[in-house]
Parts: C-alpha cells; structure tokens; sequence
C-alpha cells in the first residue's frame, strides 16, 4: 500500500479551485489495484449564494407619493451567508434606496428575513408602511434622482423571491408577497401565511430551508467504475460539521476501498461535486488531500 498527497500545487488553474491533477513520474501498470481516501484537509468556504447557483437576486416594490410603483431589484454578492447576513443585505438596500425610516433614533425597513427556530423554518415579514410620517418619524430622502416618499393609501411592500432563492428559504414555489392595501387583506387559511393587527404579513417556509445547497460534497476520481453510484467515478463524501471559514479535517476511521480500472495510466484527476454531482467552486485552495492505494494481493483480493 502508498499513499499520494496533493495539495495546492495540484490544483488545476482555472479559478475553479475543484479540480486536482496527480501526474505518475512514470506510467503505472495497475491490475487489481484498490484506492481509498486517507484523510482530507480543506476549508469550508464554497458558497450558498452566487449567479453560479442561481439564487442572487430578489426585489421590492415600493409605491412613492406620487402613487408609482418602485420595483427595486436586488443582486446579492457571491458568497457565504447566514440567514442574518442576507437580512442585513435587505438593511443595506432598503438605505441605499432610501426605502425605511427612523423613528425616535431607531431605523425601520418594510421587510425582513429572519430565523423562525420553533418551526425550523425561514419567516419572511412585510410590514404596514403608513401615509404619513408618525410621531418621532423621519423619511430618509431619496437618492438623487428618486420621488420616494410616503405612499398615498397603506399598504406593504411587495417581496419577490424567485426561483432557486426560494429553495433556500425554504418555499416550494417563487414567493410573492401581498401588497395588502388599505390593510385589507386576509390571508387563505394556511399555516404558512397569517396577519397581525398591526397589518404585518409573515410568510413561513413550507418545506425545509436549503441554506447551504450544497452541504456535502463528494470526491470523484478518474479511473474508477462503481456500478453502484451515478457518476461511477465517487469515493468520498465530505460532511462539514465546522463554521464558515473553518478548517474541515476528516480522516475516515476504516477506509472504503474502490476498484480501480486495470490499465496503464499516467495521472489521476480529483474533482470536487455538489450535491446537484456538478463540479462545485471552492474559495480557498488550501487544502491537502491524501488517497491511498492497495494491492488487491495484499488482503487476498483476486
């Protein structure tokens, strides 16, 4: 039995970070040969939420005081984000857009996006937006060149959540909010939308938030042919059970052995998959990942 270790240095340069190649010095023969992951070192840093996934954008509707609708939409920098991170996105745009208010000191937003831990779901809240500047209450003027202001009849701004995004709130189909004008709106029966006296409007996930896609990410290696998965080439799934930006250090206790194709070969290709089996990019390309390879000889493999 050997080992083989690679590292950055066998990263394959495509910005990807997802791919390594291991080159023989010289062209191996390998007839009844059997290769195992030893140990894997890397950092948890692929992200859940890109334009490559598909899930970075979202808008509002604001109505301003002349009575037009303000569709603001929303594009959400590539990266690795908690459920409170993309509510303090919601923040930032709702200021630079000059959509919220202060009251007595404190600033308000139209909506919000919050944990709801009791029901292991994601609450999305719209909120009653008066026609008037209440007591203590300052309208943010507008950016240059916008008619903001308070709109003429009360009503709630009005959240879309298209696909993908929607999948990591956990919601089975695109989400679009209710403008509930003049506070009239009742919400169907439904354990998943209700309405308080106040006229706030909370959308609850119904079905589990996805908020990291792509929660494990498995190995594939050239070579191989297991009749038993789809792709053929998986030997390892990688479960992170770190924080983001962590370290991930995983050493199987008993290593589980995949029959390399006999033939003569001059490298090995590693490649990182997402949960969807897609080649997956990875921030950080420190990481070192030692395979071992065996002899079917040597433990009466035939």
């Amino acid at each position: 039995m050997f080992s083989i270790v690679l590292n950055r240095n066998n990263i394959v340069n495509d910005g990807l970070n997802n791919k390594m190649l291991f080159r023989f010095p010289n062209s191996v023969n390998f007839k009844n040969n059997f290769i195992a992951v030893s140990s894997v070192a890397m950092y948890y840093s692929w992200y859940n939420v890109s334009n490559t996934l598909q899930n970075n954008t979202f808008s509002y509707t604001w109505v301003d005081s002349l009575g037009a609708s303000i569709t603001y939409t929303e594009n959400i920098p590539d990266g690795i984000y908690e459920i409170s991170d993309l509510n303090n996105f919601v923040q930032f745009a709702c200021i630079k857009n000059g959509t919220y208010w202060i009251t007595n000191g404190t600033n308000y937003y139209p909506f919000e996006i919050i944990l709801n831990i009791n029901r292991y779901a994601i609450q999305i809240n719209t909120y009653l937006i008066p026609i008037i500047s209440p007591a203590g209450t300052t309208q943010i003027p507008a950016p240059v060149g916008g008619n903001v202001g308070w709109p003429l009849v009360v009503q709630n701004v009005v959240v879309s959540i298209p696909d993908e995004l929607n999948l990591l709130f956990g919601f089975k189909v695109p989400l679009l909010t209710n403008q509930n004008l003049n506070n009239a709106y009742i919400p169907p029966t439904s354990n998943y939308i209700s309405k308080n006296g106040i006229g706030t409007l909370s959308y609850i996930s119904d079905i589990s938030p996805q908020v990291q896609p792509n929660g494990s990410v498995y190995i594939s290696i050239s070579n191989i042919n297991n009749p038993y998965t789809q792709p053929s080439s998986i030997i390892y799934a990688i479960n992170p059970s770190v924080g983001i930006g962590e370290q991930i250090l995983d050493r199987p206790p008993n290593f589980t052995w995949s029959k390399l194709i006999d033939g003569t070969y001059n490298e090995l290709r590693l490649t990182f998959l997402g949960s969807d089996l897609h080649p997956i990019a990875i921030s950080d390309p420190n990481m070192t990942i030692i395979l071992v390879i065996k002899d079917g000889s040597e433990w009466g493999g035939k």
